[in-house]
């Protein structure tokens, strides 16, 4: 008899795990994985679009760019090649939601600094007032990496025509609002192949721990 019950508790606890590792194995079958989209213009809330790019549903990529960062070099989409970067739009004087956006790209700075992979990018939507030495001094205040974070200035309509047409981040309407103040609180996610990936506000640190989780999926699903 216990020789008996030896015998079945083997086979029982054989069974069972068995069993554990068979509903283990359904369930990564069935568990849906994970995506980022990759938005395009006709995704997007139609008051954050211009017009001129609404119809676009495919193959929409970050335009080419020329830009000039806190220290006075000049910064390309060569510099952002193969790179996973997160953007944003500022201004040194704003004390509103910039402190808070600053203060949370400096926290993501911190996350990814260690990783060649990717890269932070942030506009100064008052090109008139930041210029390259007020740059250079909010970077030292801020803790700006020079191989990580550029913080650039430039041609103020090439700037906000980026801002709207490309990064999709800022509520346009009219044409002749194109170049009306830009103020937005979006931080934005661009893929290795400059496609929009993801939008979070950059205002809240929830929202960046989130977009810290999708450029970390990014990375791993570029290996």
């Amino acid at each position: 008899m216990f020789d008996r019950l030896i015998k079945y508790r083997l086979f029982l606890g054989t069974l069972g795990i068995i069993s554990v590792l068979c509903i283990f194995l359904f369930y990564m079958v069935l568990k849906p994985k994970k995506a980022l989209p990759v938005f395009t213009p006709s995704m997007v809330n139609p008051e954050l679009v211009d017009t001129t790019v609404q119809h676009i549903a495919n193959k929409h990529t970050i335009a080419d760019f020329a830009f000039t960062n806190q220290n006075g070099k000049l910064i390309t989409q060569k510099d952002y090649e193969g790179k996973i970067y997160v953007a944003d739009f500022f201004f040194t004087t704003c004390q509103t939601i910039c402190p808070l956006m600053t203060n949370n790209m400096s926290w993501l700075q911190e996350q990814i600094k260690n990783n060649p992979k990717v890269m932070l990018l942030s506009h100064s939507v008052t090109p008139d007032i930041d210029s390259v030495p007020v740059l250079k001094k909010y970077a030292l205040e801020k803790g700006a990496l020079e191989h990580k974070w550029n913080l650039v200035t430039g041609n103020k309509k090439d700037i906000y025509y980026i801002a709207r047409k490309s990064y999709l981040a800022v509520k346009t309407g009219k044409p002749e609002e194109m170049y009306d103040m830009v103020h937005t609180e979006n931080f934005v996610l661009v893929d290795q192949k400059r496609r929009v990936r993801g939008f979070y506000d950059g205002t809240k640190r929830e929202e960046v721990e989130k977009l810290l989780e999708d450029i970390n999926f990014l990375c791993s699903e570029s290996k």
